[in-house]
């Protein structure tokens, strides 16, 4: 699994995620796009292709495209129009991508065309107040555990699971 983290000026949503579903079946990956302002860090998007992966390998995956499965896991959600919300949107934003398959590299390497790279990592625009709201942490949570806001989030995305 890669990820690439850049801003993208995104003028037609369909558009965009057409492009990105044909940039990944030309390389045998999949590839879906999210918020920055949603990603926890690194280890949110790689545990939620991770559990997406096994859930294709078991049967047991809840969306007939794994690019949406990857969705699902990461925004720790069942319902589709739900986990839109950590996705992309028209406009300029900060995005991370994440690609996973045979030819990772040549996908970012096309991706280029889409998405600038800025320097920045995924999790360095996370928005924790709406990572907060969006995953439904509490206050009280966060006091009581000494876990990072990306592990509290990785729990919600492996909870997926067990609420089958």
């Amino acid at each position: 699994m890669e990820l690439l983290a850049g801003s993208a000026e995104i003028t037609d949503l369909d558009t965009f995620l057409g492009d990105l579903d044909s940039i990944g079946q030309r390389f045998g990956c999949v590839v879906q796009a999210f918020d920055a302002r949603y990603v926890a860090g690194p280890d949110h998007l790689s545990r939620a292709v991770e559990l997406a992966n096994r859930a294709r390998e078991r049967g047991e995956t809840i969306a007939r495209e794994q690019s949406v499965e990857v969705l699902l896991y990461a925004a720790g959600r069942r319902q589709i129009n739900r986990a839109f919300g950590i996705g992309v949107s028209e406009g300029e934003q900060a995005v991370v991508i994440v690609v996973d398959g045979e030819d990772e590299s040549g996908v970012i390497e096309a991706l280029s065309e889409h998405v600038e790279p800025t320097g920045w990592k995924p999790g360095d625009r996370a928005d924790e107040g709406r990572i907060t709201e969006f995953y439904a942490i509490t206050d009280a949570e966060r006091a009581a555990s000494d876990a990072s806001l990306e592990e509290l989030v990785c729990e919600r995305v492996a909870l997926l699971v067990v609420e089958r």
